[in-house]
């Protein structure tokens, strides 16, 4: 009998399902309330304080959102996730790491919930410029791998969703189809997947939950200034 697979997550588990899912291998989705940290997710991460999501496969624990993509990739049989040429490999890592929350996403951030104008303003133009980057990484590919999903595609998953909630949320634009096409074309290609689409959390959901915690975001925001 095969070992279980579970994720302990929440609406931010999109990487770790989107993988598993790629694979074909069925799972059961423990929904954590981040609020009241359940002793599973805390013995599962003690690391970071429980943070989301955690893969449990059999008895061990496999954390952080990419590490879990690359364990999925080479625990389980089916169709590969990372490229399997090892320069195209190493190249999408690099845009991966990109994509940190140290680099684009503090951009993103900053641009959408920093307090001062001036520096929304200045963040906004720095997302811009890395941006376009993915815009010419892009280009008039299908997906960043090609013509199926791959390891740069759920890496950059949060800019075909989740940004625009926050956009949404904060009444501002940043990847506009005038000045991203590619991006913009990626983005709805990337969730009208089936494989994705099981695994995308409610909009209307998403968008209030985010409305109800702007000023935790802004204080954030404020942090990282």
């Amino acid at each position: 009998m095969s070992e279980a697979v579970k994720v302990i997550g929440t609406r931010f588990s999109h990487r770790a399902e989107v993988a598993l899912r790629l694979k074909g291998i069925p799972y059961e989705l423990i929904a954590e309330d981040l609020d009241n940290k359940s002793e599973l997710l805390l013995r599962s991460n003690p690391v970071h304080g429980g943070k989301v999501p955690v893969l449990l496969h059999g008895d061990r624990a496999i954390r952080e959102s990419l590490v879990i993509v690359e364990y999925v990739d080479e625990a389980f049989v089916g169709p590969p996730i990372l490229p399997t040429d090892p320069h195209d490999r190493a190249d999408a890592r690099f845009w991966a790491k990109f994509l940190d929350p140290k680099y684009l996403w503090r951009q993103l951030w900053l641009a959408l919930w920093a307090a001062d104008a001036d520096a929304r303003s200045r963040f906004r133009e720095e997302a811009k410029t890395s941006l376009a980057l993915l815009e010419a990484e892009v280009g008039d590919k299908r997906f960043f791998a090609g013509n199926g999903l791959g390891y740069v595609d759920v890496a950059a998953s949060g800019l075909a969703y989740w940004l625009a909630a926050m956009e949404e949320v904060a009444g501002v634009s940043i990847v506009a189809d005038d000045e991203f096409p590619g991006l913009c074309r990626w983005a709805k290609d990337y969730t009208a997947s089936e494989i994705v689409k099981g695994c995308l959390p409610n909009w209307d959901e998403l968008v209030a939950g985010y409305a109800a915690s702007t000023e935790k975001f802004k204080l954030v925001a404020q942090q990282g200034l």
